[in-house]
């Protein structure tokens, strides 16, 4: 009896200092992290981080892709032909986010001043409604939004590429998507950036009609130096240069999109493919220390980038310093705030009336800076008690060209590989963009990101997106091309490339590739990579009530940057070894 007393006392000790010990590494393990050089490991793999040219530069996350469009700039064309191109590209070489079977966005700014922004967000099919997710008894039922054919919304890229070709580019269709279909029909050579893609997502490549095209003999990731072929997406591009647009939303294509969709409980439909339009809005824009931000409007995040930024317009953050204990403070306020109010008010401005105006006016961003004392603002009180998380395996790509014409694309298919599931017959995996609505009201997406009854599913409805393609410019001419992959992160991750170069004075390079950190309030921890926070700022962070979670890296800012003399600057984000900067 004694000895079973004696082993319940020092079982439950071991608990406790478990509990203890867990805590202690929870709240401090960044001071150990931060010491660990993963940073110089990511650099020591990373190649094509920078290219410098005065007719032309293109950046993506995947070489090949950025290859085709310098290809053709050199050409003739412009940054929008050149955009469309390396969309194209993308849907082949970067096929876990690149797509046909997604949405985006497309920000331009034309060499004479105007701009326009290209929503080709998927939106809900006809048949879905806000419950479709919940079981009878109101929960949340596992993974439906994530995985298989219900998790699909309707795909946006193919009619969003080609409407902006049609409006602002100067080639045919036939020769911006030749190249894209030379590398499905012919394949292209995996590079180590490419097979670490694939290894990471190698869950979502099982299903048997994705695992023949991604896996070897259906089970083996394929290796550096293998050549990828995929006959089945060659001719779905075929059909598309040769019909149009009509080709994937009326035609074949949609027809086999559907019958795999009905077959497999999923809820798509013919109709859902002949009624997708796509939709053009002014871009949102604000102005920082003399410069002008144009990004994505609702249903986008260029709205919390900007209302960022309009509350650090009041901080002088180059006398605070880089990531100092004030200047961090005042940066995850404005996150907090942005965020809490994007969860609130923001939607499809086809659904929702945002309040866009007054997000990002002066009086706003004062009263808010009103309310940051020395402590870490409540998130409960800034945030709604609504809440919901996003995919983060978006890409992003910046086109320049010798005109002065400009382009930041993201487009994605959420999650790594989407929803895991390839149509037969089409090649291209589709997208599980149904997870970034407001699924469950209280509940957090995969994300982890709040967002609210504005974002709830209705049939046709584009959910809440966080990306936001963003051009900075500086007396009408264009200065910085910027955007990013990263869910949730995005926006934090374009505010800190701008506050980088104005505020900070970094040239483009560091301000791309400096350690990054991000706090959304809710989860109530900030997130940060390795060396973004010293130890001495870490403690006096935790003085003011931030707790600190470390992670390896996050998000790809392909940028440009475009100086006085005209001379422009590609650079790839050292994350993003795969991606390649190109100029001319």
């Amino acid at each position: 009896m004694k000895i079973k007393i004696k082993r319940a006392i020092s079982l439950v000790v071991s608990v406790v200092l478990l509990i203890v010990i867990s805590n202690y590494l929870i709240n401090n393990f960044y001071l150990v992290y931060s010491t660990v050089d993963s940073w110089s490991k990511v650099n020591a793999k990373t190649v094509n981080t920078q290219a410098l040219g005065t007719n032309g530069v293109v950046v993506s996350t995947q070489q090949d892709a950025s290859e085709v469009g310098l290809e053709v700039l050199q050409d003739g064309g412009n940054a929008i032909d050149a955009a469309v191109a390396v969309g194209y590209a993308l849907a082949v070489t970067d096929p876990c986010c690149g797509n046909l079977g997604g949405g985006g966005f497309m920000l331009i700014h034309s060499a004479d001043g105007n701009e326009a922004f290209i929503n080709f967000r998927e939106t809900a099919p006809l048949k879905a409604d806000s419950k479709m997710y919940l079981d009878e008894r109101g929960k949340l039922r596992e993974n439906l939004s994530t995985d298989g054919y219900l998790a699909v919304g309707v795909p946006g890229t193919v009619k969003g590429l080609n409407y902006a070709l049609e409006q602002y580019g100067t080639m045919e269709l036939k020769k911006v998507i030749k190249p894209a279909i030379n590398l499905a029909e012919h394949g292209f050579v995996l590079q180590a950036g490419d097979v670490e893609i694939f290894e990471a997502g190698k869950e979502k490549l099982l299903q048997p009609n994705v695992a023949k095209i991604f896996l070897q003999d259906d089970q083996k990731t394929y290796q550096v130096r293998d050549v990828l072929v995929q006959p089945d997406l060659a001719n779905t591009l075929k059909a598309i240069s040769q019909e149009g647009t009509e080709a994937f939303y009326q035609g074949e294509i949609a027809q086999k999109v559907v019958a795999a969709s009905q077959k497999n409980n999923g809820i798509l439909s013919l109709e859902d493919f002949s009624s997708y339009q796509v939709a053009e809005y002014e871009p949102v824009s604000c102005n920082y220390r003399g410069y002008r931000i144009a990004s994505s409007p609702p249903p986008g995040g260029g709205t919390t980038v900007c209302q960022m930024l309009n509350i650090l317009s009041g901080y002088n953050l180059k006398e605070l310093g880089w990531h100092t204990p004030q200047s961090l403070h005042h940066m995850f306020s404005s996150m907090l705030f942005a965020f809490g109010d994007r969860n609130r008010y923001l939607g499809d401005p086809d659904f929702v009336d945002n309040p866009t105006n007054k997000l990002l006016s002066a009086e706003y961003a004062a009263s808010l800076r009103e309310t940051i004392a020395f402590e870490a603002l409540d998130p409960e009180s800034v945030y709604s008690t609504d809440v919901q998380q996003e995919g983060t395996n978006t890409t992003h790509y910046s086109v320049v060209d010798k005109e002065g014409n400009a382009v930041a694309v993201t487009y994605t298919i959420n999650s790594y590989f989407g929803a895991g599931v390839v149509a037969p017959g089409t090649g291209f995996l589709l997208n599980n963009e149904m997870d970034d609505f407001t699924t469950k009201l209280g509940s957090s997406n995969q994300f982890g990101l709040r967002q609210g009854s504005a974002n709830l599913i209705e049939p046709g409805k584009r959910p809440l997106s966080s990306m936001s393609p963003t051009i900075v410019t500086k007396d009408g001419q264009v200065y910085l091309v910027t955007g990013s992959p990263g869910g949730s992160t995005i926006p934090t991750t374009v505010l800190q490339v701008i506050t980088n170069v104005i505020d900070y004075g970094m040239d483009l390079a560091d301000a791309v590739n400096s350690p990054r950190v991000h706090y959304q309030g809710l989860p109530k921890r900030v997130v940060a990579e390795a060396h973004a926070i010293t130890p001495d700022t870490f403690r006096a962070l935790k003085i003011r009530g931030y707790s600190t979670m470390p992670f390896m890296s996050w998000g790809a800012a392909e940028s440009i940057l475009v100086n006085g003399d005209k001379t422009m600057i590609g650079v790839n984000d050292i994350r993003k070894p795969a991606g390649k900067a190109v100029a001319y």
